[in-house]
């Protein structure tokens, strides 16, 4: 039985002070009340020494957010619409959260300052771009004259839905491919041998972000790899699933690796990419099983990584009514009247609920995450919170040139 004690808005036993990552999940990307929570759970953090937060969008993309959070040119419109990937520049919360970091670190010294980070693939669950855009800017910063037209071809060839979903339409197997793919790791070996040259020419920051572009050049190169592969579908689309989740595992990696001296991190995903068992996902005739990046993630980093599972009752946006008697989430539901923090011990067991669909994309609760997870987010009604979610005000001007 959860007590009301055990139900609270603060981080309870957690070692938040002490960990290096925070892996906050979200059950559903289509309820925007996690967005709110978030961002008021993030703005304590920083008074924790978190220096950073990691959301599941394009990594690349994101550098454009970082720039501005860190008082760079632009519009809080432009950068919502190319900094993020997946439509999440659309996000209220989102663009909340933004203006919130660049106000924080107006009158900030660098070394304090907050950084934005994306550690997600450009990939969607049906298509993936080419690699050019990441290719050439790597190969631009290492001055190399290096023709990669011919091999790249057509980006079309690349970004169309067939050449994800069919392995007969794919490039990722051509002989021009598999040439880029040695290019590009010739190329990382390069970078990584001239770095004391190349960051006295240039800075740090700038041989970090040629790396950025040049390992999701090679990502994207590895996911039409496995697209190509002419398997059984099930099998296939769980090999394409689980190639993303090892790309956003290396992300992570590489963040903290920069982000180590600084501070920790607050990482924020869907739940199937957080946890540390294996995530499932069906649809008609699919059934796809694949290791998420947490599964990687959290033996690596072992106790400095915390998982906190997102867990909700009901809501408006994705058309969930209240949870069925004996769920997971009607135990939490019945001690929560908006948001509420809790350590997964406290949670009786109960069994998974079944009123769910695709189309919401919500996972629900089940043992295995719970026995596994640090503690549980639960939201009792998403409209609640985002009724009264205005936790990070934008600040005035904050969509206006600067």
């Amino acid at each position: 039985m959860i007590r009301l004690t055990d139900m609270r808005k603060d981080f309870h036993d957690l070692p938040v002070a002490s960990c290096s990552v925070l892996a906050l999940g979200e059950p559903t990307h289509r309820e925007p009340a996690f967005g709110w929570v978030r961002n008021e759970l993030f703005a304590r953090l920083t008074r924790l020494g978190f220096r950073s937060i990691a959301l599941e969008t394009d990594r690349v993309a994101a550098l454009r957010v970082e720039d501005f959070v860190k008082g760079g040119d632009g519009d809080l419109d432009e950068v919502a619409r190319e900094g993020f990937s997946h439509g999440f520049g659309n996000l209220e919360t989102n663009r909340r959260l933004v203006a919130w970091m660049r106000d924080h670190n107006a009158n900030l010294p660098p070394e304090e300052r907050l950084t934005f980070h994306g550690f997600d693939v450009p990939t969607e669950t049906t298509s993936a771009p080419s690699p050019r855009r990441c290719l050439e800017q790597a190969r631009d910063y290492l001055g190399l004259d290096l023709d990669l037209t011919g091999l790249l071809g057509a980006d079309e060839q690349w970004s169309r839905t067939e050449a994800v979903m069919d392995p007969a339409m794919s490039v990722g197997a051509t002989p021009e491919a598999e040439r880029l793919r040695s290019l590009a790791d010739d190329m990382l070996t390069l970078l990584h041998s001239n770095a004391a040259e190349r960051i006295a020419q240039t800075s740090r920051a700038e041989w970090l972000r040629a790396r950025t572009h040049l390992t999701a050049g090679l990502g994207l190169l590895r996911y039409h790899r496995q697209a190509a592969q002419r398997l059984e579908n099930n099998t296939r689309l769980s090999r394409l699933f689980a190639t993303r989740d090892a790309l956003m595992a290396q992300n992570l990696l590489d963040i903290r690796s920069i982000e180590g001296r600084r501070g920790a991190t607050l990482v924020f995903a869907h739940n199937v990419h957080l946890q540390r068992t294996p995530s499932t996902w069906s649809l008609g005739d699919l059934r796809v099983r694949w290791p998420g990046a947490g599964t990687v993630v959290a033996p690596l980093l072992g106790e400095q990584y915390v998982f906190v599972a997102g867990s909700l009752g009901r809501s408006e946006a994705i058309g969930l009514g209240d949870p069925e008697p004996g769920t997971h989430e009607s135990v939490l539901q019945d001690r929560v009247t908006d948001w509420a923090l809790a350590p997964t011990g406290t949670v009786t067991a109960a069994r998974t609920r079944t009123d769910t669909t695709p189309q919401q994309g919500y996972f629900p609760l089940d043992q295995a995450l719970l026995d596994t997870a640090d503690a549980v987010l639960h939201v009792r009604d998403g409209s609640a919170v985002t009724r009264s979610g205005d936790l990070l005000r934008t600040p005035a001007g904050a969509g206006s040139e600067h």
